[in-house]
C-alpha cells in the first residue's frame, strides 16, 4: 500500500472486507462488469458512498463506466489482505461462547475471533483458547476498525440492546445465535443462527416427508 493509502477513514476501512465478499461472488457467477448503483443496492450502501469508498482505494476503472468485476476483486484483495483482515469480536463467553472459541482455533479461514467479552467475573481476565475475555463495558475502547463482525452468544432479552451499542462502534455484520429478532440498521448485515428452530425444521421434515 502507498502513503496516502494508509490515511483511509476507519468507516471506509470496515466497509472493504463487505465490498470484497460480495465482488468475489459476483465474478463466481461470471459476471464480468458491474456498477457502483448495482454494488450499493447489494450492501444497502448509496451508489455515491460506493463510487467514494472507491476513488479513496484507487480502484481500477474510468469515471463514469462500470468496473471491471476481476480487476476491482484483485485490487480490493490486495488491500484487505495487506491492511484490514477481517476479524470478528464474540459476545458472551458461556458454554456456547467457549465452544465458539474452541472451534474458531482450528479454522483457518477469516475471519477469525480476535476477542470476545462477556460480564461474567469468572472468565473476565482470562484467555479462552487464545482469545483474550474482557469485560463488555470494554466494547468501545477494544473493538479496533478490523474487527466487522459480532457473534452474540448471549440470553435473547439483552440481545436487542447489545446489538445497537455494537452498531454504533462500526460493526458491519452481527450473526446471532440468540432467538431475539433483531432491528438493526440497513447497513448491518444479520446472520440469525437460531438453532432451536433449525432442530424443529428437521423434526417437522423427518415427521412429514
Amino acid at each position: 500500500m502507498k502513503k496516502e493509502e494508509n490515511k483511509l477513514p476507519n468507516a471506509t476501512i470496515k466497509r472493504l472486507p463487505l465490498y470484497l465478499s460480495y465482488l468475489k461472488s459476483v465474478k463466481k457467477s461470471g459476471q464480468k462488469s458491474i456498477s457502483s448503483v448495482e454494488i450499493g443496492h447489494a450492501l444497502n450502501f448509496k451508489s455515491d458512498l460506493v463510487r467514494r469508498d472507491f476513488s479513496k482505494i484507487k480502484a481500477p476503472g474510468r469515471k463514469g463506466a462500470a468496473y471491471e468485476v476481476k480487476k476491482l476483486v484483485n485490487h480490493l484483495h490486495l488491500i484487505v489482505n495487506e491492511k484490514t483482515e477481517p476479524e470478528a469480536a464474540l459476545i458472551g463467553a458461556g458454554r456456547l461462547g467457549t465452544a465458539l472459541l474452541h472451534y474458531n482455533h482450528l479454522r483457518k479461514s477469516t475471519p477469525k475471533i480476535k476477542m470476545a467479552f462477556d460480564n461474567n467475573p469468572k472468565v473476565v481476565g482470562k484467555t479462552i483458547a487464545g482469545v483474550p475475555v474482557y469485560h463488555i463495558d470494554e466494547m468501545n475502547e477494544r473493538l479496533t476498525a478490523s474487527v466487522t463482525v459480532a457473534i452474540l452468544a448471549i440470553p435473547a432479552a439483552s440481545a436487542q440492546m447489545v446489538s445497537e451499542k455494537l452498531s454504533e462502534t462500526g460493526i458491519l455484520g452481527i450473526m446471532n445465535f440468540s432467538s431475539a429478532y433483531l432491528k438493526l440498521p440497513a447497513n448491518v448485515h444479520l446472520q440469525q443462527i437460531d438453532l432451536a428452530r433449525e432442530l424443529d425444521t428437521l423434526s417437522f421434515l423427518i415427521h412429514f416427508f
